[in-house]
C-alpha cells in the first residue's frame, strides 16, 4: 500500500543544508545536501515514524501554504 504525505522544504543558513518536515506527522524531520537524498531520508524517516506510532486518529490534511506579510 502506498499513502502520499507532504513535505515542507527549507534551507538551514547554518549548514546549507535542506531541511524536510511531514506536515500529516508531527516530529517527522530530516535533512540532507540535496534534494533527491532529502527525499530518500525522508521516506526513510516517514517508514520508522510509521512503526512507532499507533494512528488512532486521522492525520491532518495538507491544505496550503501562504505567505503572510506583517509590518515591523
Amino acid at each position: 500500500m502506498k499513502k502520499s504525505f507532504t513535505m515542507v522544504v527549507e534551507r538551514d543558513p547554518e549548514s546549507n543544508w535542506l531541511v524536510g518536515e511531514v506536515v500529516e506527522l508531527p516530529g517527522c524531520y530530516t535533512q540532507a545536501p540535496d534534494l533527491p537524498t532529502l527525499v530518500a531520508n525522508m521516506q526513510e524517516a516517514i517508514r520508522g515514524y510509521l512503526q512507532t506510532i499507533e494512528l488512532k486518529e486521522p492525520t491532518a490534511a495538507f491544505v496550503g501554504t501562504w505567505q503572510v506579510e506583517v509590518a515591523i
